[in-house]
């Protein structure tokens, strides 16, 4: 086929006479251990070569730092339950979800060479992929590739929030995913990446206010820049704040719907706080800590509140007829083709180069360094 490329020097080239080939990767070898590696090449018959890489900071320090509790017990799908134990924890050689790339070489069923893909594959400075069980997402020629790291994974997780929420309103009868924010009072708690995406969608989707509650200056900053609120919950009390601004009627006071995106049991008590009787807290944090900040015989069992996990594995049930991976990304890269140049400014805060990976992630561990969206640049 026209654009079918066959060399093997090309970087993700098949192995030849027995020789294992390899592709530089980000690697965390132990708890704190972090380095650029070689790592096995993957197998398939379409070979990209990566552009960018984006950093989801709090799961990717989880691994770094030994909280992650996939290394420490292993999960039982069948029954949906954790079980003690982790079989060869470390090394922890796919780390990363937000890739974007060049297609090198190709097949009849693969994409033509010199297309810009976005996929999940770790950090990593090249990969071989099948485009029948492997997804890819084709990006369109006027996006910047650096925004492309959102679309395969990062964006279809905040607009599963919002599909949640829609869930909450519609059941199964979601036609958009502005049909559990449009024309009502959002907050956001936890002014990251996640965050900062998922108001913007609230937005973009028609919500009558969105609020981003976060305690960093830096964030709230974003947020604002974005076109959002933004408020500092340690200025003050963030429930009176908001439920003194958003009254429904007598003893109905609050958010119509709290998107809880950071990952401390802390914010979710809070998200908790922050809703009007008998709301729902959508939550897309991952958490590490144990719970201890929570305090469910308060505003939870008092205000008949709700909390809802909007894990990117599952959209709400009874919907995946109609809200696939694919239209979850073709909902992000609509939201990029309106306000991908305020993400670009005020989202993106790094981009770096690939082989200071590393050095970047032990910094953040540290507290040493704040970014919002850190980029490889590979």
């Amino acid at each position: 086929m026209s654009g079918t490329q066959r060399t093997d020097d090309r970087p993700g080239a098949p192995e030849r006479d027995g020789e294992q080939r390899t592709d530089d990767a980000i690697v965390v070898t132990a708890p704190g251990e972090i380095a650029v590696r070689p790592v096995p090449q993957n197998t398939g018959p379409v070979a990209v070569r990566m552009l960018y890489s984006g950093v989801s900071a709090g799961t990717e320090l989880s691994f770094l730092t030994g909280t992650n509790p996939a290394l420490h017990s292993r999960f039982d799908a069948e029954f949906g339950l954790f079980r003690p134990g982790a079989d060869d924890a470390y090394p922890v050689e796919r780390l990363g979800y937000m890739e974007v790339g060049e297609i090198t070489e190709t097949t009849e069923f693969g994409p033509p060479v010199g297309t810009t893909v976005a996929l999940t594959c770790g950090h990593r400075t090249a990969t071989r992929v099948d485009p029948r069980t492997d997804r890819l997402v084709v990006l369109p020629d006027d996006l910047d590739p650096v925004l492309g790291v959102y679309v395969a994974h990062m964006g279809p997780i905040c607009a599963n929030g919002l599909l949640h929420a829609a869930a909450e309103e519609c059941g199964t009868d979601v036609r958009t995913l502005g049909d559990g924010v449009r024309g009502r009072q959002v907050a956001v708690v936890g002014g990251g990446v996640v965050g900062l995406l998922t108001g913007l969608l609230a937005r973009h989707h028609g919500a009558a206010s969105v609020v981003v509650l976060d305690p960093t200056a830096e964030r709230r900053a974003a947020a604002q820049g974005l076109g959002l609120d933004a408020l500092d919950p340690d200025a003050a009390d963030p429930a009176d704040v908001l439920k003194s601004r958003w009254r429904h009627g007598a003893g109905d006071r609050g958010a119509d719907v709290v998107f809880q995106c950071r990952g401390r049991t802390a914010a979710l008590a809070m998200a908790l706080r922050l809703l009007r009787p008998q709301g729902t807290v959508v939550d897309l944090a991952f958490y590490s800590d144990d719970g201890s900040a929570l305090q469910l015989g308060a505003e939870f069992h008092h205000n008949g509140l709700g909390v809802r996990c909007a894990q990117i594995g599952r959209v709400p049930r009874g919907t995946a007829h109609r809200w696939d991976r694919e239209r979850l990304s073709a909902e992000t890269l609509d939201l990029l083709r309106h306000h991908g140049p305020a993400v670009r400014e005020h989202v993106v805060t790094d981009v770096v180069p690939f082989a200071e990976g590393p050095a970047l992630l032990r910094d953040l561990s540290a507290r040493r360094r704040h970014v919002i969206q850190a980029v490889l640049a590979c």
